[in-house]
């Protein structure tokens, strides 16, 4: 039985794509998380697999040449480019006689070493430990003994059914720290909101700019690096210009292609500033070959946490990169501005992104007055509370007569209130709302 070691950075990298897929391009971003999580790659080896093996994912003759590959470069980690199964990584590592990690389990210790906040530790932690628990298949030896003793269940406990009972503990533990740290952020986001400051909100792919554009917008000196996943607490800065007003802009973690359910499940609380903003910017490189699929990835993702109805503002960047690209504004055959063109390091195109930021929020703003009457009640308090109300006028017999300035997101969240509250909300809130 291989006993499973808790270190390795000496690393063979195993590409695997399906027919048709790019094994370089796939290869390059792979090796790139395997460096950001601090592995030396040492071989770097790529398959193409139409169907996988349930026992090992690759076929016989790959993990024959994988273990070759490992023993000849002395390495004690394989880093795998797919989701495995908990079975198929317990055989390989039998197999090859040293640590597997397949993409998910990467990601995750790259988050686990990025954390720095009290919420983000906690979130990597209980994304972890939700990743662990699926692992739990008796791969080490250690997990089949039979414990025995007072207060354990029954004659005797394996460590495999004890393991699993801490970590369910750990995960309960987890959750209510959480829901304590959420109740706070939900306090601050409140305080904001009673400001009446627009949020906006940086979405993208890992590493294509997102913190260097947050730092020149608001002299913030969030972490740059060209590296996967350089940053990953959010913030939230007040950005201030002339034409613009203040806004507040948050920069949130970069998203990636096959992302973890558990990172996505853990970190939906720190998204909230997301799902909650009034346009998002959505930074894409577009000096990168495989940007397109990076949009769709980042859409998907967007769709997952519940933030697919935000407006969006695609921001093309590192134009200084891309050939046969230069700044400047994009509109649609309607007029509506889709897109701007910048170079966020070189400070090219950000007076056109602040004009059509501007342009963008007017657009998502309703203002206009509303009838709401003595039994939607509720309706107008929620409204105060949003700082939305601007003058309420003398009521006649049958309710109130109020001028709102709101954004069609809190709008569409006020529709959603139950019975005549969301009623009244739906017919004359977002029967003005803007397309």
């Amino acid at each position: 039985m291989f006993d499973r070691a808790e270190g390795g950075h000496q690393a063979v990298l195993m590409v695997v794509a399906g027919q048709g897929g790019d094994l370089q391009l796939r290869s390059q971003e792979f090796e790139s998380l395997a460096v950001a999580a601090g592995a030396e790659v040492k071989v770097s080896l790529t398959a193409r697999i139409q169907q996988p093996r349930p026992a090992t994912y690759l076929g016989r003759g790959k993990v024959e040449e994988l273990s070759q590959a490992v023993k000849a470069a002395d390495c004690d980690l394989v880093l795998v480019d797919q989701n495995l199964s908990p079975i198929q990584e317990r055989n390989l590592e039998q197999e090859l006689q040293c640590r597997v990690l397949d993409r998910s389990g990467l990601i995750l210790a790259i988050f686990a070493q990025r954390a720095h906040s009290y919420e983000g530790k906690l979130q990597v932690e209980l994304a972890q430990l939700r990743h662990l628990s699926t692992r739990l298949v008796r791969g080490w030896s250690h997990l089949e003994r039979q414990k025995g003793g007072i207060g354990l269940r029954g004659p005797g406990e394996t460590q495999l059914e004890t393991d699993r009972r801490l970590i369910g503990g750990r995960i309960k533990g987890l959750l209510k720290q959480l829901q304590r740290v959420d109740r706070r952020r939900s306090l601050g986001r409140a305080s904001r909101e009673r400001a009446g400051l627009p949020l906006v909100s940086l979405v993208g792919y890992t590493n294509v700019g997102k913190s260097t554009l947050f730092n020149c917008l608001t002299e913030a000196d969030v972490l740059v690096k060209d590296m996967l996943f350089a940053t990953l607490d959010p913030t939230v800065r007040r950005w201030s210009d002339a034409r613009l007003g203040t806004v507040l802009l948050s920069d949130t973690v970069g998203f990636i292609n096959e992302l973890p359910h558990e990172l996505i499940a853990a970190f939906r609380s720190t998204l909230q500033e997301t799902r909650n903003a009034d346009l998002l910017l959505h930074v894409i490189d577009i000096a990168d070959p495989q940007h397109k699929l990076h949009q769709h990835e980042v859409e998907n993702v967007l769709s997952e946490i519940g933030a697919q109805d935000i407006p969006v503002l695609k921001i093309f960047n590192k134009i200084d990169q891309a050939a046969d690209a230069s700044e400047g504004i994009h509109r649609s055959s309607d007029g509506v501005i889709r897109a701007v063109s910048i170079s966020a390091h070189l400070g090219e195109g950000l007076a056109a992104l602040v004009s059509a930021v501007n342009e963008r929020l007017g657009e998502t703003k309703i203002q206009t007055t509303i009838h709401i009457p003595f039994a939607a009640a509720e309706l107008r308090a929620r409204l105060f509370d949003l700082g939305a109300v601007e003058i309420e006028q003398a009521s006649d017999a049958s309710g109130f007569c109020v001028s709102v300035n709101l954004s069609t997101v809190d709008a569409r969240k006020l529709a959603e209130l139950p019975g005549i509250c969301g009623r009244v909300a739906e017919q004359q809130l977002l029967a003005v709302a803007p397309v």
